[in-house]
């Protein structure tokens, strides 16, 4: 057996405590957090096609992907997880892509969440307009507020995570009661306007009057993919789940059917309120659920569910920040990386090297706009979902005999099916992105693809010499 091939138990780590619960916590925080940021699927796509797609995306993208994320991830239970995968499936310089891949989508993908927790306390306090930033200076230097707050989040989800992995579960788990609990109370008064005379949820079915169904499907569909991916990042820290053969496939079920029903729920209430006004859908942008919610039940509730949000960005940065410190950490231990980023803890086995350099690296892209950073992220999530496809195949063929506690269903039939689904709608999500939006998301990531393809042969250069130079 080659060392390509070999099975990659130098990675697991030494205490897999993270239960089950705590498991479905972070898989909720690592794909959703809750209904905070849909918000702008409505007046993108319309009520009739938002909701169309909130039912749909689950079904032809969540399930595959979490049914190849069970069985690769039982098949292969370490750290580094969808690393592994793909290296042992594909090869080497596969595994190098899909590594340097994730963790350059994890810049994009994480500096969201800052973001967001910022745009939330900004329209609590009301510090200027949303969106505007505002400079202060400390000694003759300027800084900006919005930044600030963003970095001070991310120090507090690096002190978090310092304390392990286990730590961070039990975290999420309170966290996920806490910012729940306001969009169920949101859910109730939402319902409950609608059946005292409110509109219903299906005003219309697009946006626009002019606007054709194709055009607003497509048009939605990559916001509705970036709040249904990340079903892959718990893999990351594969090697600290306890039982992962048993309790990865029920966490990622489970969760599936969690963060449907959390967004379906407070988008249907929502919608009684209508198109126009300040609360209708029309006017709606990511973090208008506040809004939404004072509307319905006055103060109380819009800073409930504010606070809601915040908890959420948050809880959702340091989730994803577990698992994507996890990437540069696996490769400086296959010998791409420097030694020194392989180093853990001796207590909590955190990799704190790989930890703190990626959140600094977060922190610089938490100047980019909200927008600009989903669309990126999700072209770049897709690429390295498709290695995954790839990768299970490729074992199927060369390791039939892996140990595989759990097997997407259906035999060749259901693997094609899902094989089918995730290609189709990731190449069709990419062609109307580029349709609406042009070439500037994709010159992006074409532009990352390429420096992650270039670097592959110095970094392996590397990882031989430092082998030949311990053998």
């Amino acid at each position: 057996m080659t060392a390509a091939t070999a099975p990659a138990a130098r990675f697991r780590s030494p205490a897999r405590n993270v239960k089950l619960a705590p498991l479905v916590a972070l898989i909720f925080f690592s794909v959703s957090g809750g209904a905070y940021g849909i918000e702008g699927l409505f007046p993108t796509a319309g009520p009739g096609i938002g909701l169309l797609l909130l039912l749909v995306t689950p079904l032809v993208y969540s399930v595959p992907h979490a049914m190849v994320c069970a069985e690769l991830g039982t098949a292969i239970p370490v750290d580094g997880g969808y690393y592994h995968w793909v290296r042992r499936g594909l090869g080497r310089f596969w595994g190098f892509q899909q590594g340097m891949i994730s963790w350059l989508g994890g810049f994009v993908d994480l500096a969201v969440y800052p973001v967001l927790f910022t745009g939330y306390l900004q329209s609590m306090v009301g510090w200027a307009a949303p969106g505007e930033h505002v400079m202060f200076a400390v000694g003759g230097l300027q800084f900006d507020l919005h930044w600030c707050v963003c970095l001070a989040v991310i120090t507090a989800c690096v002190l978090i995570n310092l304390m392990g992995t286990a730590r961070v579960g039990a975290s999420a788990v309170v966290f996920a009661v806490v910012c729940l609990t306001p969009l169920l109370v949101l859910s109730v008064a939402g319902f409950a306007h609608m059946l005292g005379g409110g509109a219903g949820p299906v005003q219309q079915l697009t946006g626009r009057p002019e606007q054709s169904i194709g055009s607003a499907f497509g048009a939605g569909l990559f916001l509705a993919m970036w709040n249904y991916s990340g079903w892959d990042d718990v893999s990351a820290f594969a090697g600290e789940i306890e039982n992962p053969r048993k309790h990865l496939p029920r966490a990622l079920a489970l969760s599936v059917g969690v963060i449907t029903v959390g967004y379906l729920l407070p988008a249907l209430a929502s919608l009684s309120l209508g198109p126009d006004g300040p609360a209708g859908w029309k006017s709606w942008r990511s973090g208008s659920f506040s809004t939404v919610a004072g509307a319905l039940a006055g103060p109380w509730l819009q800073t409930a569910v504010t606070v809601g949000g915040m908890i959420a960005s948050a809880a959702m940065f340091s989730a994803l920040l577990t698992s994507s410190a996890r990437v540069p950490f696996v490769l400086a231990q296959d010998g791409y990386f420097p030694n020194w980023m392989a180093r853990r803890t001796a207590r909590r086995q955190v990799p704190v090297a790989s930890l703190i350099g990626s959140s600094a690296i977060y922190a610089l892209f938490c100047l980019s706009s909200f927008s600009n950073l989903i669309i990126v992220d999700v072209f770049l999530t897709n690429i390295t979902l498709l290695l995954e496809v790839a990768a299970l195949i490729a074992l199927r063929v060369r390791e039939p005999r892996l140990e595989r506690p759990y097997r997407v269903p259906g035999g060749p039939v259901g693997l094609s099916l899902v094989v089918l689904s995730l290609t189709g709608v990731c190449t069709w999500a990419a062609w109307q992105q580029y349709a609406e939006n042009g070439t500037t998301a994709v010159t992006y990531c074409l532009i990352a693809v390429s420096a992650c393809a270039l670097l592959y042969p110095p970094m392996a250069k590397r990882r031989r010499r430092i082998a030949g130079a311990e053998a």
